[in-house]
């Protein structure tokens, strides 16, 4: 079975995590398959990407604790180098990367929604990274990504204090681009993604990989660097307060 959808709407793809029961939770089935999913979109004939979650709940409620919480320590860095692959793969995509945040968007959802290039968001989107809750610490780049998206104190306290920032607050921070009623997010992530399909694609790309070229700088070093302290290398904790 897989986990995710994928539909080509002339030169836009889009892909919905589909794990609905779970609030489209990140396991390891569902990276795997993320992974996969991403390898087969066509570049040829896709200019933009949008990333979504099935349901109306959930964009991505964050990473499988349950599954984290069995995994043995050289499991648990594994399972964090996947996800820091994937979120890699999808951020430096040849082509952009529209996040359209249905709902949650916690732990893992926020970092995969700070992986792509923008953000959309319904107006019952929250963002958070809870993980100091349960002892760990984001692990699949949101230490080092948020805090390059919104102001440096904000994305601290987020992080530190696991504080939860609603789609109004989001979208003043410029988490997001753009806020929208629930039944109207898809149709308005289509039309930004068709008015970017519609412009030159070389000159497209050639913009994200300059951006992208631009803001890296030493950042991939201190990624690299932290994975030791990873969520998935932190999985005792987990279960001593779970």
């Amino acid at each position: 079975m897989s986990y995710i959808k994928y539909e080509q709407n002339g030169f836009v793809g889009v892909l919905t995590i589909d794990r609905e029961k779970a609030l489209n939770a990140l396991n390891s089935e569902v990276l795997a398959d993320l992974d996969a999913a991403l390898d087969a979109i066509d570049l040829d004939s896709t200019r933009c990407l949008i990333i979504t979650g099935a349901g109306q709940k959930s964009f991505v409620a964050g990473a499988d604790i349950g599954e984290m919480s069995t995994l043995t320590k050289a499991e648990g860095e594994a399972f964090g180098k996947k996800g820091n692959d994937v979120f890699r793969k999808i951020e430096t995509l040849p082509i952009p990367v529209i996040a359209a945040v249905n709902g949650f968007a916690l732990g893992g959802g926020c970092e995969l929604s700070l992986s792509c290039d923008i953000r959309l968001a319904a107006e019952n989107a929250v963002f958070a990274q809870p993980e100091t809750g349960l002892g760990i610490t984001p692990g699949f780049g949101g230490t080092q990504r948020l805090a390059r998206t919104i102001n440096v104190g904000k994305a601290k306290e987020m992080i530190y204090a696991g504080t939860k920032v609603k789609a109004p607050e989001a979208l003043s921070l410029g988490l997001v681009n753009a806020v929208y009623p629930a039944e109207e997010l898809m149709p308005a992530a289509m039309k930004l993604a068709e008015r970017i399909a519609a412009n030159a694609p070389i000159a497209v790309r050639a913009c994200k990989k300059a951006v992208n070229d631009g803001l890296r700088s030493t950042w991939m070093r201190q990624l690299s660097s932290k994975r030791s302290c990873s969520a998935a290398a932190s999985r005792r904790r987990i279960r001593k307060t779970a």
